[in-house]
């Protein structure tokens, strides 16, 4: 399992159950733990004074802490990062949930339509919030373009992507275009690029227009004009996911300037985006525990995620967004089952995990 970078911290065994408990216990019910009640629980057998002297020693290595002098103790976020690390044991999806994620992904579904599946399926699993990244451009294929003439130098692009997508996009072009010419360069990349994805297409003909435009033909150049501006990823695609669930958070925070701060991170993006991004270059599922995010509005707040890929390649990343006491181990297989079950349903042979 893949995760942020971190220093590690060494504890006795004794000391590591004791901590699982505590996390275990804390997370369960969101209470500090006193000594009393660890060491009656499991079959450690060791009087409350040495499990004081224990806690003593986590909390002097910033694992736990007792937020009330006459309190028990909780995890830090150091804590929870060593739990998550090497204390946790995971518990495998259940599968009637799997069915359910299968159920709901149709590989009949458009990719934005899937995206959106799954966010509602991680939120409602969950009972957080789930964010699912649209497919990056590399994954969307050309299948069909159409250019229909506007008024004032303005091209209708209708887009047939992956076959069963279809976007409509209005780009300025250079000159008006009568509609023989605009069909004669639809034709043309059509009969050049079906297949290949926009990324790749805008690329070559980006190349092309480096050549000297006077050895160009009409057809050419109008094709270079339209095409380098319909291919051209689109600014809100730039951050683009789908989000869902985001009221789940909501009873967490204690007044409206916190909801409010909340539900703008969501809808700026780019940080959320940003962190979304860091999992695509690492395989498995990647977590950020409250300040390791480095966006104070997620200071108490933990992320899970992980890539989901098509065909064998990266495609994008979903993730949970929830509070930092989080039932990390039945979450975190709910979100990579998703991931795989994602990437099968957007796979053209269908594959599933």
């Amino acid at each position: 399992m893949a995760r942020t970078k971190r220093r590690s911290v060494g504890i006795g065994e004794r000391e590591q159950q004791l901590l699982k408990l505590l996390v275990e216990s804390y997370l369960e019910d969101g209470s500090p733990v006193a000594s009393k009640a660890l060491a009656s629980t499991g079959d450690l057998r060791v009087s409350s004074a040495t499990v004081r002297n224990i806690m003593a020693d986590l909390e002097s290595l910033g694992l736990v802490f007792s937020p009330h002098t006459s309190a028990g103790r909780i995890p830090t976020q150091r804590g929870l990062r060593f739990f998550v690390d090497s204390l946790i044991s995971v518990q495998p999806v259940d599968a009637q949930s799997v069915r359910a994620i299968r159920g709901e992904l149709n590989p009949d579904l458009a990719p934005n339509e899937l995206v959106e599946s799954a966010s509602n399926m991680l939120s409602h699993i969950t009972n957080m919030a789930g964010v699912v990244t649209m497919p990056r451009p590399e994954q969307i294929a050309l299948r069909q373009v159409e250019f229909l003439p506007l008024s004032g130098g303005r091209v209708l692009v209708i887009l047939v992507v992956n076959d069963r997508e279809v976007q409509n996009r209005v780009i300025h072009a250079d000159r008006d275009y009568g509609e023989a010419e605009l069909t004669e360069a639809a034709n043309f990349i059509n009969a050049q690029f079906t297949g290949q994805s926009l990324a790749s297409i805008r690329g070559e003909i980006l190349d092309s227009m480096q050549a000297d435009k006077d050895q160009l033909d009409a057809l050419m150049q109008t094709t270079l004009d339209v095409a380098s501006k319909a291919f051209s990823p689109r600014a809100e695609e730039e951050n683009e996911y789908v989000v869902s669930g985001e009221s789940n958070l909501v009873h967490n925070l204690s007044n409206i300037d916190e909801v409010r701060e909340l539900f703008d991170a969501f809808a700026e993006k780019s940080a959320i985006v940003h962190l979304l991004d860091q999992c695509l270059d690492t395989d498995g599922i990647q977590l950020f525990i409250g300040e390791e995010s480095g966006y104070r509005l997620l200071d108490d707040y933990s992320l899970i995620s992980a890539r989901y890929e098509v065909n064998g390649e990266v495609a994008g990343v979903l993730g949970v967004v929830g509070p930092t006491r989080m039932a990390y181990e039945k979450v975190i297989p709910v979100v990579d089952v998703t991931a795989r079950l994602l990437g099968a349903a957007m796979t053209s042979d269908r594959t599933t995990p």
